[in-house]
């Protein structure tokens, strides 16, 4: 089985979806608000994956339901380290996800960048519902 990290290396978002909680709580960190469910959820990271370039974890730290993964990417030029801090609940899925970005001005580009994606995002966001029957 694939784990978490190598899924998002690979760009491998199906098995990420299907790592994901049916309510799972997604946290970005350039939003005031989370975003409840799996469908949202996934639609973001589809497009954070086209946005962040060079994308690489560095570092993993575990316990047995709560995991940091320390990542390097790369913004419009601009060079970011961030962190997807992921809860799993008792059946392995993750229940909440957390992303946190630095430098500053890298979370500016960020927000830019996922706002021109973000009409696209919530379309997605419906269709993966419709075919749910949500």
């Amino acid at each position: 089985m694939v784990t978490f990290s190598e899924a998002v290396v690979a760009k491998d978002l199906d098995a990420v979806e299907d790592m994901l909680a049916d309510e799972v709580v997604f946290t970005s960190p350039v939003a005031y608000r989370p975003y409840p469910g799996k469908a949202i959820t996934i639609s973001i990271l589809r497009a954070v994956v086209e946005v962040f370039e060079d994308f690489k974890y560095i570092r993993e730290i575990q316990d047995d339901h709560e995991h940091a993964y320390i990542f390097t990417a790369e913004i419009n030029g601009l060079s970011v380290t961030g962190c997807d801090f992921l809860t799993f609940d008792e059946e392995g899925k993750i229940a909440d996800f957390m992303v946190m970005v630095r430098p500053l001005k890298a979370a500016p580009a960020l927000a830019a960048a996922m706002a021109d994606r973000y009409p696209s995002i919530q379309e997605a966001a419906a269709r993966i519902e419709e075919t749910q029957g949500k």
